[in-house]
């Protein structure tokens, strides 16, 4: 199976056609239907996708959608481990908890296809016993591989406990075929519908994997979130900043700014940025980026809901880019404070129109979708609001 050429919105420039579907065996013999969309020609799920959100959305004048690719767009593979030793499946769980092998996914970019048998041979040779979840036994539950645009990965291993790390720390020298950045094994005891537990373990390399974008080297730890179409990402952070370019603010704050992604497009204009973002983690990364820079910001880790708008203080312009939920509480804080203008990132239509309706006073100006996950209903909104 492969995966089709790259499709964009037609007529957008340097563009390629989207009416070449992807051909998926998994999804023809019925393994795996996660692409509930894969049957629609591209073209159409992207005017239904456009359909939708205007209709939820308040009336505001729209760009045409950036398309992505049909194909070998995902950065990131989380595939549930199943089966036994010496015949793994690498995948996802069916209903019964049995293993549905998926390891060549057309959805994934060649370097994650590319490993996958070798991390097959090191379940086998590390013994690394596959999790059972129908009888809650067994040390690996998840292998999740992150692939940069350089064509480095990083490799996180979740399991139930320590049992297995001196076998999987012997073994390690079958991935030197791999261009790893990072290995670390996440801890999981407890037997919930969860992908990770609290704590990691770095295993081999730096524990830091560098992903280019527009020219910044964003630097992602295991723990990250990262979006799981790079292009797409790039193609988002590229339209928010020539957004904040034409507005020009004198002041600018990211909030769920995570690794700092679009606060640090926003600075290479060099105006001061600050970024705010609950996980630790997430933060010490953006400070690294923005060291490397040389960019006058500055990232804080703290509650995005609970920052301080008030008078003079409140930014010229506020970006957002929360988590599925919205910014909730957030909504009626900007629409009291002094921002004058506000770029929300969303990948949830519904809350983002919730929010949107909590703010009557900053009135929506212009929007763009962005097809961050091709074949599903999914999609990242991009709204510019500005003070009515």
């Amino acid at each position: 199976m492969s995966p089709a050429a790259p499709g964009d919105v037609p007529g957008e420039a340097g563009a390629p056609s989207t009416s070449v579907a992807l051909d998926c065996a998994y999804f023809d013999a019925w393994r795996c239907r996660s692409c509930t969309l894969l049957a629609t020609p591209y073209e159409r799920q992207l005017a239904e996708q456009q359909a939708r959100i205007e209709a939820l959305l308040p009336e505001m004048p729209w760009d045409a959608p950036h398309a992505s690719a049909v194909g070998g767009f995902r950065n990131k593979a989380k595939m549930a481990v199943a089966g036994s030793v010496d015949a793994p499946t690498i995948g996802i769980l069916a209903a019964d908890g049995s293993g549905i092998d998926l390891r060549a996914c057309p959805l994934h970019e060649q370097p994650i296809v590319d490993a996958m048998p070798v991390l097959e041979q090191l379940v086998r040779d590390a013994r690394l016993t596959p999790y059972d979840v129908p009888n809650r036994r067994g040390e690996l539950k998840h292998l999740i591989l992150t692939a940069s645009p350089d064509g480095e990965l990083a490799l996180r291993l979740v399991l139930r406990s320590t049992e297995s790390l001196g076998r999987l720390r012997k073994h390690l020298g079958l991935l030197d075929a791999l261009p790893l950045a990072s290995v670390s094994a996440n801890l999981l005891p407890q037997h919930k519908a969860v992908l990770e537990g609290d704590d990691e373990l770095l295993l081999a390399g730096s524990g830091v994997l560098e992903m280019r974008v527009n020219g910044i080297g964003l630097r992602l730890r295991p723990r990250s979130f990262f979006q799981t179409n790079t292009a797409v990402a790039s193609a988002l952070y590229r339209e928010a900043t020539a957004w904040i370019d034409e507005a020009d603010p004198a002041s600018l704050l990211d909030l769920y700014c995570g690794v700092g992604g679009f606060a640090l497009h926003a600075a290479r204009a060099g105006r001061p940025v600050a970024g705010v973002e609950v996980t630790a983690e997430a933060i010490d990364a953006a400070r690294e980026t923005a060291a490397a820079m040389g960019a006058d910001a500055s990232f804080t880790v703290g509650d995005a809901t609970s920052v301080d708008l008030e008078g003079a203080r409140a930014p010229e312009l506020v970006v957002v880019n929360p988590p599925r939920r919205g910014i909730g509480e957030l909504a009626g804080r900007l629409e009291a404070s002094a921002v004058r203008r506000v770029v929300y990132s969303s990948c949830n239509p519904v809350t983002l129109a919730k929010d949107l309706a909590a703010m009557p006073g900053l009135r929506p100006v212009r929007g763009r979708v962005f097809d961050m996950f091709p074949h599903t209903e999914h999609a990242e909104v991009l709204v510019e609001l500005e003070r009515a």
